[in-house]
């Protein structure tokens, strides 16, 4: 469950910093607090440790919901280290007052750590370099945000985004609107349609696609409108099926308006993704050339 309490979740993440060591020879750890449920841990060793490897596997929580959590512990290099960091994080955080307290009140405790998602941080070559453009990201998701900073963008941090259902659209639109002033291209990325999917609550996820359209597309589609020649890209990140509330590697549906296109008269939905007729683009990242209308320089 989410700690809606201000100040609360802080003092939890605290006491992990404080308290959550390792045994490892040559391994350092950092706890860094994110959004919501995102944070990340940051594991340092001496030159030449291999402390992850190909084999090391680790799973999503929300790839793999009301299973038991014991099938989907770590596995492979580095596994030991992960199980002594979540079980070590398990007893500080069933151990907090703040817990102690939320489960006297009949509310869930934030009584573990769930370790997912390992890698070396990419080195991106810079947006501008290729492009030639300078490009600012707008999003409440870390991961998100931090692949934006990787390619030399902008972070925008707005005042209210949540990553999650109750996060303020409106304020996404106008923050958006207001970086298109002094950038030539402008990401906007919103979670809440992933996290209503993962929840498995259709009804959420139909309010979170029509607040996206009226409080950002439709903002920044008007605003586009008044610089001569635009370009307007609409796309999910991924597909986060309801029946399944997990990732699926299906093809997404996107959609592109402003100069010099043409209109294409299929209809921008899943059915449409999965049967083809647009662009061939099998190679992800030839989107970009597609919606600037021009070849990548580097």
């Amino acid at each position: 469950g989410f700690i809606s309490a201000r100040g609360w979740a802080g003092l939890l993440f605290a006491a992990l910093r404080r308290e959550v060591r390792t045994e490892a020879e040559g391994i350092a750890i950092e706890f860094h607090p994110g959004v919501s449920y995102r944070n990340l841990l940051i594991v340092r060793g001496r030159p030449g440790l291999e402390i992850f490897g190909a084999d090391s596997v680790t799973t999503p929580p929300h790839d793999v919901p009301d299973q038991p959590a014991r099938d989907y512990l770590p596995r492979g290099t580095g596994a030991p280290l992960l199980m002594e960091l979540m079980e070590a994080g398990a007893r500080v955080l069933q151990q907090h007052p703040i817990n102690q307290a939320r489960i006297a009140a009949g509310q869930r405790p934030a009584n573990a750590i769930w370790l997912w998602g390992q890698g070396k941080a990419p080195s991106l070559p810079p947006f501008a370099q290729i492009w030639g453009l300078k490009g600012a990201i707008l999003s409440a998701v870390d991961l998100v945000r931090g692949v934006g900073v990787l390619a030399g963008w902008d972070r925008i941090d707005v005042p209210g985004a949540t990553g999650y259902l109750d996060t303020d659209y409106a304020a996404k639109g106008r923050y958006g609107v207001e970086a298109l002033k002094d950038h030539d291209i402008v990401c906007v990325h919103i979670e809440a349609p992933d996290e209503a999917s993962h929840e498995g609550r259709a009804d959420a996820k139909v309010e979170a696609l029509e607040r996206i359209d009226r409080d950002i597309v439709g903002p920044l589609r008007r605003a586009l409108e008044g610089y001569g020649s635009w370009r307007l890209l609409v796309s999910p990140d991924h597909a986060t099926l309801l029946r399944t509330r997990a990732h699926d590697r299906a093809p997404v549906p996107w959609a592109m308006a402003g100069t010099g296109l043409s209109g294409s008269n299929l209809t921008y939905d899943e059915p449409s993704a999965r049967t083809g007729g647009g662009p061939d683009l099998a190679e992800g990242w030839r989107l970009m050339e597609s919606f600037l209308g021009r070849e990548r320089s580097g």
